[in-house]
């Protein structure tokens, strides 16, 4: 309705029929009405329920529109007077509803659509059973398979959803009382479909499907506004795995505390290192997943290198309120390396998320050690560091003691410990603390009193190595920090650059969809990048567009899926990703939908565009008709109803003069539906030029067939000296005879339009003159469009064809024609078209374009 926005829904969800969907949906239309709002009945069904009808007085009600069904008069919503009342709130009444055959849609909900479409807010109402995702729950409860249903996706994306409950005493009251169903249908609704179990079933149905709805709004919040504490809204508890054979005892200890409380939800999440080493059993995790899955859970799977804060950020993510841990399975020894995982997630965890440490028959029982992290700079180099860190020290000794080089304990400290700092830098801290420890124990054996043993004389020299081992440990500790801040540092600059070429490329539009997947496989190496769409939560998969040799149907199939909205999602084969890439994938995924939605959008466009052109040509071409076609048929009838008439004794002359004007007519006529043949033609690509070498004069002077008086009109001087025409001969003379036509309308009647021809190099050019008004220059392309018309045509009629046919049929057979001034005042039509390679003839050959009874001619009025 040209309101600029799309209107609002609200629906009324019920968890049973009965429980006042439409009365509450009444309730709330009167008080916008007492507001001042206009609001309006499209569609309400009373069901003869007294309290209800009596409601709807007050309240404007649409007219029905009443249909005719196998012998049955039907009423349903008139969605177009709704759109032409075109008011601010409609009420829709049950919109899982089938129309009836021949209804302009044939759900209610596509009718809804329409309406928010043109900016009109409705209120609607639905029963939980007619959610197209429960139909087989209901089916299974209730024994009635329900017919009518509507896509969760309509429902979910209302802006507002009321649940409209009532305990199943109270509903069966309602119904005993005769409030809902009339009295001789009450005892068999109480005794089957609203029997005391399939109401409380169904009504949990409600509770839940509106609890999910309000936790996605929740979400949302969250996620505009940045909150990173946890809202003990709902209980969730996340299962921290490793792997081990405890993870059975934790899944099952979490899934009794989510049963505990109403709604609990369990999330099981196994964190991997981003270098892939990992003690995890494969199978074990998989009996993990399928038993939290058994359980009512979700198994989760991600990467980070430090453990308890990815732990930490995945909980905070989704909301938890709990966590639940194994005791650990370290050694007592193992401590040493740090406090664990669990410690520490109980320290930072703060006061919004409970820790739960369980214990389990595998405690103390030992894990291995854990792997190193500076695994993740390749083992060339963890290779080199520990060669610099280990065999650097011993040459270094071997050399000082066989140089005999008395450089002082001072200055052997400092070599040994440039040693170790070269194996932080290249090693990281392992090899360096390595390096520390034996470089401590060379000096002590070969450079301090007494030599060759591993006893210090002079408690001075004790400081010293102490002095070193701290010196050397902090400097290696600090080399390593500072070469993993470099590499963060690189890496956030990669990123950002990675961002910024993104997002320029994508807003000025120069991405396709396809390279940006392309780029996508490419910054992450990864071996197929897919992004996957579907219509609605239950609908399957499509791929929108992918590169790479393995194609992807599902985001399940891939080894990494990032989400994008709630029915779209890039899927990736070739590696698991750590939690650091998934930011910039992130972004991409983000790009990639808005790429899609945009080539999608240019695609509508597009369609727009040669809709409206086709509407132009259309309501041109109407114009035209009414009134040159009309104009030789308005002849003929004339001239055939005089010839008719028996009141008029016709002379032979008259007769004569009265056919030739018949004759006249129909060839008009002839040559207009030849042009509008010939302009369809060209416009559906339909045209296929047979090309042939022809010579110019045996064309040009059967195109003036149709001319006035050719002889007197025009001036033909095509000389046979001229090179061959690579052509199709049936078009190339409908051309020609529509240009020559045209030029003669417009040329004075004592000044004959002049057909000239001439050879330049490899091209022909033949040039039609005529000394009429011309063309100004902005009006010389113009006047080849379709129903143009530049003046009045003093002389012939037409529907702004002519120059158009011809010249898609010069084009078409890979010629030109332009339009330049006539020296002296006039217009010339320049044809240019192939020059032959050979000058013999061809045999006779069939034309592409039907030339019988004479060439069929249009004109450009």
């Amino acid at each position: 309705m040209g309101r600029g926005r799309r209107g609002k829904l609200r629906i009324y969800l019920g968890s049973a029929p009965g429980v006042g969907k439409t009365y509450a949906m009444l309730s709330e239309a009167h008080r916008r009405v007492e507001r001042g709002t206009d609001c309006v009945v499209a569609f309400v069904e009373h069901h003869d329920r007294p309290r209800t009808e009596v409601m709807l007085h007050g309240l404007e009600q649409i007219p029905r529109k009443e249909l005719a069904y196998r012998g049955t008069a039907f009423h349903e919503m008139d969605v177009d007077a709704v759109l032409r009342r075109a008011p601010a709130v409609a009420l829709v009444d049950e919109l899982a509803h089938t129309n009836v055959p021949g209804s302009r849609n044939a759900k209610r909900w596509q009718d809804v659509e329409e309406l928010l479409g043109a900016g009109i807010d409705v209120i609607s109402t639905v029963n939980i059973q007619h959610l197209e995702s429960l139909g087989d729950v209901v089916d299974s409860i209730t024994g009635v398979r329900q017919r009518e249903t509507v896509p969760d996706e309509v429902v979910r994306r209302a802006d507002q959803i009321e649940l409209v409950d009532m305990s199943p005493q109270a509903l069966r009251r309602r119904m005993a009382h005769g409030n809902i169903y009339k009295p001789d249908k009450v005892d068999a609704a109480l005794s089957n479909y609203f029997r005391p179990g399939n109401l409380t079933a169904l009504r949990e149905l409600a509770l839940l499907w509106v609890a999910d709805r309000a936790d996605e709004y929740l979400q949302e919040y969250r996620g505009e506004h940045n909150i990173r504490s946890t809202w003990q809204a709902r209980e969730r508890i996340v299962v921290g795995l490793t792997g081990g054979p405890e993870g059975r005892t934790l899944i099952r200890r979490a899934a009794r505390l989510a049963e505990k409380g109403a709604g609990g939800e369990v999330l099981a999440v196994y964190i991997a290192r981003s270098d892939g080493l990992t003690a995890a059993s494969p199978k074990e995790l998989a009996v993990q997943r399928t038993l939290v899955e058994d359980l009512g859970g979700t198994f989760h799977h991600v990467i980070g290198d430090d453990i308890p804060a990815a732990l930490l950020e995945f909980a905070r993510g989704v909301n938890a309120t709990q966590i639940v841990l194994g005791s650990s399975r370290r050694k007592t020894w193992q401590y040493m390396f740090g406090p664990g995982v669990g410690a520490t997630v109980a320290r930072e965890s703060g006061p919004d998320l409970d820790v739960h440490i369980v214990t389990h028959d595998e405690v103390a029982k030992g894990r291995g050690l854990p792997v190193a992290r500076g695994a993740r700079l390749g083992r060339s180099r963890i290779v080199w560091g520990w060669l610099i860190g280990v065999g650097g020290p011993a040459l270094l000794a071997l050399v000082l003691t066989h140089t005999h080089s008395d450089l002082g304990l001072a200055n052997d400290m400092l070599l040994f410990l440039s040693l170790t700092v070269a194996a932080a830098l290249v090693g990281g801290l392992l090899p360096a603390l390595a390096s520390a420890a034996f470089g401590s124990l060379l000096l002590n054996y070969f450079f301090t009193p007494p030599l060759h043993l591993w006893t210090v004389a002079d408690p001075r020299n004790i400081v010293a190595i102490v002095i070193f081992v701290g010196v050397a440990v902090s400097v290696a500790s600090v080399v390593d920090l500072a070469a993993r801040r470099t590499h963060q540092a690189a890496r956030l600059r990669a990123e950002s650059e990675i961002l910024s070429v993104l997002a320029g490329s994508v807003l000025r539009g120069d991405t396709s969809l396809e390279a940006l997947l392309e780029r996508v496989r490419e910054t992450f190496a990864m071996e197929s990048v897919a992004l996957l769409e579907r219509e609605g939560d239950t609908a399957p998969w499509t791929c929108a567009a992918s590169v790479g040799p393995q194609s992807l149907g599902r985001p399940e199939d891939a080894d990494v899926d990032m989400p994008v909205g709630d029915h779209m999602a890039l899927a990736l084969t070739g590696r698991v990703l750590p939690a650091e890439d998934r930011r910039v994938l992130a972004a991409f995924a983000a790009q990639a939908a808005v790429v899609l939605d945009r080539q999608r959008l240019q695609s509508e466009a597009d369609q727009a565009r040669t809709l409206a052109e086709g509407n132009r040509i259309r309501t041109a071409l109407l114009a035209a008709v009414s009134h040159d076609l009309r104009t030789p048929l308005a002849s003929i009838k004339a001239s055939v109803s005089s010839l008719r008439s028996e009141d008029v004794d016709w002379s032979p002359e008259d007769q004569a003069e009265l056919l030739a004007g018949i004759e006249e007519g129909a060839d008009r006529l002839d040559h207009l539906v030849g042009n509008l043949l010939d302009m369809s033609r060209l416009q559906t690509g339909t045209v296929t030029p047979l090309i042939r070498e022809i010579d110019l004069d045996e064309v040009v002077p059967m195109a003036l067939v149709g001319v006035p008086d050719p002889d007197l009109s025009v001036d033909l001087d095509v000389p046979e000296t001229l090179p061959m025409v690579s052509v199709d001969k049936g078009l190339l003379e409908r051309a020609v005879a529509n240009v020559v036509e045209n030029a003669v309308k417009y040329s004075p009647s004592d000044k004959p339009v002049l057909v000239s021809a001439s050879a330049l190099g490899d091209r022909v050019e033949l040039r039609v003159v005529d000394r009429g008004p011309g063309v100004p220059d902005d009006a010389k392309d113009r006047i080849f469009e379709p129903f143009q018309r530049y003046g009045d045509a003093p002389r012939g009629a037409g529907v702004g064809l002519g120059l158009a046919v011809a010249r898609g049929f010069t084009e078409a057979m890979g010629g030109t024609l332009g339009a330049e001034d006539t020296p002296g005042g006039g217009l010339t039509m320049v044809l240019t078209l192939r020059a032959a390679a050979r000058t013999t003839t061809p045999d006779a050959a069939p034309e592409a374009a039907p030339t019988a009874a004479g060439p069929q001619r249009g004109r450009n009025a």
